[in-house]
């Protein structure tokens, strides 16, 4: 039997989302052998690493924006074009400048990604299973995470570091043909609907090319887009020096410190499928949004931010590794409901509104690499910048509270817009 359309729309997302996570954290893995080919430093390599998120924080809202006005469809073709190319490019890099340059051009390919993607699950994805769809997705991002370390490291035995930019680059290629020949941005358009699916899906979504609110909009999202940043910097930190953490402060080899790094990321894949998962069921079971969003955003930073405080007290790799699994699996929890809270808020505007709200993560995709980076050399101590993400975890379980999913955007806040 064929899938539903519904099903293999949001199964080309998921694939999306892991092969977007390949193509980001690749790097994270390589890194060693990048740093020592290049001859860079820790700042200077962290000063590399976060050339990704200028552009990525530049494209979140002015990506949603035509996601929401062009389509998904054409939106992420194109995108995927240009971080597919971008990741090929790495390949030949042969200086900081170049790697700062390739980092910007998939920063640019990837920036509106995720906000397009959220416009496109808006249309193909009934309202009661929005936290289910964001959580899987971004499982699937997370088992990218999770993938990644050993993959790159057997690429690079086989065919070098550069090598392996090039086969992961023209995996994207092989995405981006698949989703233009298959996506359609109305669903009563796509030949394989049907009728049982389409009178599932919301009515608003279909079609639609409104105007954005944008005063309204955005005083509505800046508190998600501030937890938002608390959740962005334990994850960024995680992506972009975890495997180079264990290589350095237990001395282990590029393979065993890739095995490590993927223990970790795997726990990110439970978190993310048992967040969206169990905040759905919250919201059948009291009618409550808010509740549904914030029980589980809560729990989620306050059990990484206990998990986290583990690896300060002991310095044995095992239950360094546990920790570090515990305090992103509970951190994944978040992902669920709160890119769900877009679509809560803002369903006709949910490119935009996630795009606004993913400006957060962004920006701590800038910070959190080189405040790393330079902690590190200047202390040689690579436990010393979790402190930070401690801090971060603890203030984004508090600001959640200021958040209001339960409230869209009525309205009386459109005419004043207008």
């Amino acid at each position: 039997m064929k899938p539903r359309a519904t099903t293999t729309v949001l199964g080309l997302l998921c694939v999306m989302y892991l092969i977007t996570y390949v193509d980001r954290v690749n790097i994270a893995t390589a890194a060693g052998s990048i740093q020592h080919e290049l001859g860079l430093s820790n700042t200077r390599l962290g000063f590399a690493l976060s050339a990704f998120g200028y552009p990525y924080l530049l494209f979140q809202i002015f990506g949603g924006w035509i996601g929401d006005r062009v389509g998904p469809r054409r939106t992420l073709f194109v995108c995927g074009i240009v971080w597919a190319i971008a990741t090929i490019a790495t390949g030949a890099v042969g200086s900081l400048t170049t790697l700062f340059l390739v980092r910007v051009m998939v920063g640019i390919g990837e920036g509106a990604t995720f906000p397009v993607a959220t416009r496109a699950m808006q249309t193909w994805t009934p309202s009661g299973k929005r936290g289910f769809a964001q959580g899987i997705t971004h499982a699937f991002a997370r088992f990218g995470n999770a993938v990644t370390p050993p993959i790159v490291a057997w690429l690079i035995a086989l065919i070098s570091w550069r090598g392996s930019f090039v086969a992961l680059g023209c995996l994207s290629l092989a995405w981006v043909v698949t989703w233009v020949l298959y996506y359609r941005d109305n669903p009563a358009e796509h030949p394989a609907i049907t009728t049982q699916e389409l009178a599932q899906l919301p009515t608003l979504a279909r079609g639609q090319r409104p105007q954005v609110p944008w005063r309204p909009l955005l005083a509505r999202m800046l508190p998600v887009t501030v937890v938002y940043f608390c959740y962005g910097w334990t994850l960024w930190l995680y992506l972009n020096w975890l495997p180079t953490f264990f290589l350095h402060e237990y001395k282990l080899d590029i393979a065993h410190s890739a095995i490590f790094a993927s223990a970790v990321f795997f726990a990110g894949v439970g978190g993310d499928l048992l967040g969206g998962t169990f905040s759905d069921a919250v919201l059948r079971r009291t009618q409550s949004v808010r509740r549904a969003r914030l029980t589980v955003i809560v729990s989620g930073f306050s059990g990484s931010f206990l998990c986290l405080l583990g690896i300060f007290a002991t310095r044995d790799l095992t239950t360094i590794v546990l920790c570090l699994a515990g305090a992103f699996f509970f951190a994944e929890l978040v992902i669920g409901p709160i890119w769900a809270i877009p679509m809560d808020i803002a369903p006709k505007y949910s490119g935009t509104a996630s795009g606004i709200m993913n400006s957060g993560s962004a920006l701590a995709a800038i910070l959190s690499p080189l405040a790393f980076g330079y902690i590190a050399d200047v202390t040689g101590d690579w436990h010393l910048p979790f402190i930070g993400s401690a801090a971060l975890l603890l203030l984004g379980a508090a600001l959640a509270f200021t958040m209001h999913p339960e409230k869209p955007l009525q309205i009386s806040e459109l005419r004043v817009e207008r």
